[in-house]
């Protein structure tokens, strides 16, 4: 007797977004989307209209000749409009490819080059950006979502085109088909597409909701600070769709004191972004604590870059909790997340603090490893150093077009560039990307815990750690320090500070200071720039 004869199969249901856009439609249609604009203004409307608008929207794509496994390019900001982009090309088989507007003009032109996008949806504020790139590409269409300007002449008006727009039914897709397309930061080389398809998305969101993860409800309102151009939006958008929460956008304005505004006034419960934002909205709660109601503010899921212990304890000062995720735009974003075991509750403040700054354990279904440099998987015993390998049904298997071959292993794993310690229950460390470790005498220093221990120091406000060539010692760390207004620190100080954690030979050689430290477009320290004025070739 086989399994069907007994009626133990099971229904081999597909798992593509159309079933969260039809469960947001039937179970969550009054849940709000608000969404603050260029000027400020923040408007409201629902899952439910984004859905619809939806539909009418792939309608009219579809009679523009968008078809299946098409991209589309899209030059917005974390604003309704990309919401519904979100839910329309998916949803009708074609595929979502976001843009990141901080980008310069030769690395857009290359990327929507190299991804064949059919189309882009502009928003009338990234106009001057997309003119600085538009005659390097060949768009068959070029949308402008405008609410304060007439559309430019030989463009389309995004409201234009759902107003006209037939509602359409989803077509039956297969779970495997391609839905979104993101490409990697190209701190090394051209950046790379990576594309992500329907089942990878729905695993991942069904996934990050889960309460030891994101911990994603329906009684959520979530405010994305990262961008919906950046890995998805870390999955937050499709994930609060599936559980019908509240979307708080917040648009292009992510300075701290508007973010602040947008907390207390939207009754944000998780907030989630790159240290660059958290550092800087934690200077604004110190400088004035009784400004801003952020009762409701549950959590901060920080990303992107290490978090030091210093803005785990600011922001507990304030009574917010802090948690520290990782990944990387090859997994979908979301690799792994760090919060406290059950049964930790009683540990001391610096073994909690301890806790908290690792990367965390892996997300179920999500495996991890690391190797050393001769190709030997290491121990779990938090000793032991490798570059972190990782696989699982959201980490990409290959690169657009096949590049970045050697980023993947013969036996399927994406090898990450992290350098990471693993603990005994699993508990990812990262010490440093391979590229910014510094080996000094043969021996590793991590810029990562250089970082991190500076940026504890009250007069710091951001610290970078570079290896510079040094004539006996091979590489030498030199660490670039941007101070808080109003402060004053020497390096002798910074020396003093660091010594107490690490060892003389360890101690940076040189401090630098900035005013500010450039970062990339997706918010990290742009670490190129800095060993390009430090340390020229």
């Amino acid at each position: 007797m086989t399994a069907n004869d007994t009626g133990g199969s099971m229904d081999d249901y597909p798992l593509t977004l159309t079933s969260i856009i039809e469960r947001v439609e039937r179970l969550f249609p009054d849940r709000e989307v608000s969404s603050r604009r260029p000027c400020g203004t923040v408007t409201r409307t629902t899952l439910g209209s984004c859905a619809g608008r939806a539909r009418r929207l792939a309608g009219a794509l579809a009679e523009l000749g968008v078809g299946a496994r098409d991209p589309v390019a899209t030059l917005l900001w974390n604003q309704s409009e990309h919401l519904e982009l979100y839910l329309a090309l998916p949803g009708m088989g074609a595929v979502i490819h976001t843009l990141n507007p901080r980008l310069s003009p030769d690395e857009l032109a290359f990327i929507v080059r190299d991804a064949g996008d059919k189309a882009i949806v502009v928003d009338e504020s990234l106009l001057g950006v997309f003119e600085k790139f538009r005659t390097a590409t060949d768009f068959a269409h070029i949308i402008v979502v405008a609410r304060s300007a007439e559309v430019p002449p030989g463009m389309l008006d995004y409201e234009s085109l759902i107003a006209g727009g037939t509602a359409v039914e989803w077509p039956a897709l297969d779970e495997r088909d391609p839905a979104a397309m993101c490409y990697t930061s190209g701190t090394t080389g051209r950046p790379k597409g990576v594309v992500y398809s329907h089942r990878a998305l729905v695993l991942h969101s069904l996934v990050a909701a889960m309460p030891d993860q994101l911990s994603v409800s329906a009684r959520d309102t979530i405010l994305p600070v990262v961008p919906m151009f950046h890995a998805n939006a870390w999955g937050l958008p499709y994930a609060a769709a599936l559980a019908g929460a509240h979307l708080v956008l917040p648009g292009p304005q992510l300075d701290p004191e508007s973010v602040l505004d947008l907390c207390a006034q939207e009754r944000v419960t998780m907030a989630a972004g790159v240290p660059t934002v958290w550092i800087a909205m934690l200077a604004s709660l110190d400088a004035e604590p009784e400004r801003w109601d952020l009762s409701a503010l549950d959590r901060l899921v920080v990303g992107g870059a290490a978090v030091p212990r210093s803005m785990f304890e600011g922001f507990d000062r304030h009574g917010l909790t802090v948690i520290q995720a990782w990944g990387m735009t090859e997994t979908a974003p979301l690799g792994s997340v760090s919060r406290l075991p059950a049964g930790l509750d009683d540990w001391s403040a610096d073994e909690q603090y301890r806790c908290r700054g690792r990367q965390g354990v892996a997300l179920p279904l999500f495996e991890t490893r690391a190797r050393d440099d001769q190709g030997q998987l290491i121990a779990w015993d938090d000793t032991a150093v490798g570059e972190l390998e990782v696989r699982g049904p959201w980490v990409a298997a290959g690169y657009h077009a096949g590049r970045g071959a050697d980023s993947f292993t013969a036996d399927g794993w994406f090898r990450t560039g992290d350098v990471v310690r693993i603990d005994a229950r699993g508990s990812i460390r990262i010490c440093d990307r391979s590229k910014d470790l510094v080996k000094s005498g043969g021996e590793w220093i991590s810029s990562v815990d250089l970082e991190n221990h500076l940026m504890s120091h009250p007069a710091v406000a951001q610290a970078a750690v570079i290896a510079i060539p040094h004539d006996r010692w091979g590489e030498r760390p030199l660490a670039v320090v941007s101070v808080l207004p109003g402060s004053e620190v020497s390096p002798g100080e910074l020396r003093e500070h660091l010594a107490g954690e690490f060892a003389a030979w360890q101690l940076p050689d040189r401090f630098e200071f900035v005013a500010t430290i450039p970062c990339t477009a997706t918010g990290k320290f742009k670490k190129t720039a800095l060993r390009e004025h430090y340390a020229p070739a």
